[in-house]
């Protein structure tokens, strides 16, 4: 099979295809309103399996899933103040050495033209093992394909997708799924959640159900384990590792 740049020719056909089918979707999975789903039957605040709603794709979890304290972050690709935030997530989780799960939900922004391809294309990693791994190779590289045309878009992301399988994943089976009816399902039903839980903005972090809201100039808190944790300025780069830690260890208590 003929390959351009470590590609094959089938890979880029299916790749092309696959932005004229991301066009129709992307309505459907920012809308969020499937009404076939009954969200009553689960608990926003925890884990959710796969299962017939979502694809048959589980939430992805950052950390142990078994860890007693599990935070839950609602967020898009290509938001920046994600991919800000985003390290700071993994260094909370690394110091707080098993004790804290990050469940991370897509929830896209409808001025972000590429949030949806994106969110595709790490779902679709996903499937092949590398979810973690595509999703800060994404945020790492926001600035590369944030204003990508459709096309150049493809051609990025098949690329991180070779660099962080180290060239051992299946690209064509990778293309196929960004377009599949799985992995829109999937996005739809975390926008659904999303929806649900009144969000205004991406990065959102929550715990039992409680916005921790990290930017706050104003002051905000949350209680967890009847202890109040307040903070009265933005709560932004070692201060959000901090801030997390100390959510942490008061719901430990």
């Amino acid at each position: 099979m003929k390959k351009r740049n470590g590609f094959s020719v089938v890979g880029v056909i299916i790749g092309i295809a696959v932005i004229a089918l991301l066009s129709i979707a992307t309505y459907a999975i920012i809308d969020g309103n499937n009404k076939a789903v009954n969200y009553k039957e689960y608990d926003f605040n925890t884990i959710i399996e796969p299962n017939k709603d979502n694809g048959e794709i589980g939430d992805h979890v950052k950390g142990d899933k078994n860890a007693p304290v599990v935070i839950v972050e609602y967020a898009d690709y290509q938001c920046s103040a994600c991919a800000s935030i985003n390290p700071r997530v993994r260094k909370a989780i690394d110091e707080l050495d098993g004790k804290l799960a990050v469940v991370y939900r897509n929830y896209l922004l409808s001025y972000h033209q590429n949030s949806t391809a994106a969110a595709s294309a790490a779902e679709a990693a996903g499937l092949q093992g590398y979810w973690e791994e595509y999703g800060d190779k994404l945020f790492a590289g926001q600035s590369e394909w944030y204003y990508a045309t459709a096309s150049e878009r493809t051609e990025i992301f098949n690329k991180y997708f070779m660099e962080v399988t180290n060239g051992k994943g299946d690209i064509e089976k990778f293309n196929q799924d960004i377009a599949s009816e799985a992995i829109s399902k999937k996005i739809s039903f975390d926008m659904g959640i999303g929806k649900r839980m009144n969000l205004e903005g991406t990065p959102s972090f929550f715990i039992d159900g409680q916005l921790i809201d990290w930017s706050n100039k104003n002051g905000s808190s949350v209680t967890v384990n009847g202890e109040t944790v307040s903070w009265t300025e933005a709560q932004s780069g070692e201060k959000f590792v901090e801030l997390i830690k100390r959510i942490v260890e008061a719901k430990l208590k």
